[in-house]
């Protein structure tokens, strides 16, 4: 009787952890070429949350990385400080203040993804610009100083 408990556990934990609900699931699909193409009016109307420990669909992983509808999506046009690897609490701080003004930016309504210079990073993720009513949204993070354009270097944000 425990192992055919065990046995259902596992089957439950590996097949139906990482479904989407109906609803998520739907966008999903409906979506992919809107993450892979240009977008020229704000199109895109999810909510995020801050993503944590299990599976990630669409949420903010920091303040330059989000997920969105299951595609792991890098920030084209700025950097931002670390919330995982950081260098000191500085950057500890500043990181978490980047993560959750963007997911309050994302929040506030439609925006636009755009398609960088480039479709992918060295780590395999989108490189995309968002942003709203023409606006990048990553310029928004860099005029409150929660980020920096991006050069192709971090800056110390000790």
């Amino acid at each position: 009787m425990l192992v055919s408990g065990c046995c259902l556990a596992v089957f439950t934990a590996v097949f139906l952890w990482d479904s989407a609900p109906r609803s998520q699931a739907a966008d999903v699909d409906s979506s992919r070429s809107v993450i892979t193409t240009v977008t020229h009016s704000d199109t895109i109307n999810a909510k995020f949350g801050i993503c944590g420990a299990g599976p990630r669909s669409t949420c903010v992983v920091d303040g330059d990385t989000i997920w969105l509808y299951g595609t792991k999506i890098r920030i084209a046009d700025i950097n931002t400080p670390e919330v995982s690897n950081y260098d000191c609490q500085n950057e500890s701080r500043l990181g978490m203040e980047a993560t959750r003004k963007l997911a309050s930016l994302l929040n506030e309504g439609p925006f636009s993804v755009e398609t960088a210079d480039r479709d992918e990073d060295k780590y395999g993720r989108k490189l995309r610009i968002l942003s709203r009513d023409g606006k990048s949204l990553g310029a928004v993070l860099v005029d409150e100083g929660l980020a920096e354009e991006w050069n192709g270097e971090r800056i110390d944000w000790c």
